[in-house]
């Protein structure tokens, strides 16, 4: 049981990792990316295509960063000047065609097969003392997003983004352009899934394209949603209430035993979808959401 709860502890590092860069850039700029997951399949292949060849991993987690981060500059350029609405149907479309290239070029990604092999983290360590290891990494890699996330939001850069947000033609009457804070608030939300992309490929070992499916953007949407949209701590708290009713759903199997296993799986996203359903009617702003609102 221990090592069961600690591997979801891992897993909800990642999608805490996920979900700040996914606020970052909707919660505080107001920018609707549906295509986050292909910058989590940038980050993981990275890191998993160089530790293969031997890189360290020192160089592998910053690496998988600046080339997410690079692939998010020519979408932004293209399609940020769009409408909300089109630029999230452009972003989708984005992390589709990352998947089409992984499953195409096999060459480099070894196609529908993937990437087994990879090396762990913290390789002299085995058991639980490595993935406790793996567990501490990443609750530094959280700390030190979340205090960098905080001090933009309290710089001149943040309170801009929060302007774009809530009125970007004011903004522009300013003088301003909005493109260009939208643009670099984009690459550093898919900065931070890049790192999440390559510890979850170092921490599993083995990475194929179907893993990087659009469910898992639309997830992290949950868990912003009812966390709270535009807080740090939203993200981290609606990551743990997903990852509860995710998890907590297995145990379906023993109180529904009529329900086969193929099934259960459709049984648990319906559930998380009604508690998707549940708060946004009963609380709309998220549960650290602004609680004088109604």
């Amino acid at each position: 049981m221990e090592a069961y709860l600690v591997a979801i502890a891992i897993v909800t590092g990642i999608y805490v990792l996920l979900a700040l860069g996914l606020n970052l850039q909707y919660g505080l700029t107001g920018i609707i990316n549906f295509g986050h997951v292909g910058f989590f399949c940038v980050g993981a292949y990275t890191a998993a295509i160089l530790s293969q060849h031997g890189v360290s991993l020192f160089i592998t987690l910053p690496a998988s960063a600046a080339l997410a981060a690079l692939a998010a500059w020519p979408l932004g350029l293209v399609s940020l000047r769009l409408r909300d609405d089109y630029f999230a149907i452009v972003s989708l479309g984005f992390s589709e065609v990352v998947r089409l290239i992984v499953t195409s070029e096999r060459w480099l990604t070894n196609g529908v097969q993937g990437i087994p092999g990879i090396p762990r983290m913290f390789a002299d360590l085995s058991g639980m003392s490595q993935a406790s290891a793996v567990l501490g990494l990443l609750l530094v890699l959280n700390l030190v997003a979340i205090f960098a996330m905080r001090r933009m939001v309290s710089s001149p850069f943040g309170r801009m983004i929060e302007a774009i947000r809530d009125n970007e033609e004011a903004v522009k009457a300013l003088g301003k352009d909005p493109a260009r804070f939208k643009l670099r608030v984009l690459m550093l939300g898919s900065a931070l899934a890049g790192v999440g992309g390559a510890v979850y490929a170092h921490y599993i070992g083995f990475i194929a394209p179907e893993q990087f499916i659009p469910l898992i953007t639309f997830q992290i949407w949950m868990a912003i949603i009812m966390g709270g949209v535009g807080r740090v701590s939203g993200a981290l708290v609606g990551t743990i209430i997903l990852m509860v009713f995710m998890e907590g759903s297995r145990f379906l199997r023993d109180v529904l035993p009529f329900i086969s296993e193929v099934e259960m799986a459709s049984v648990r996203i319906g559930i998380v979808g009604l508690a998707l359903i549940l708060f946004t009617i009963h609380r709309p702003q998220g549960l650290m959401g602004d609680y004088t609102r109604k």
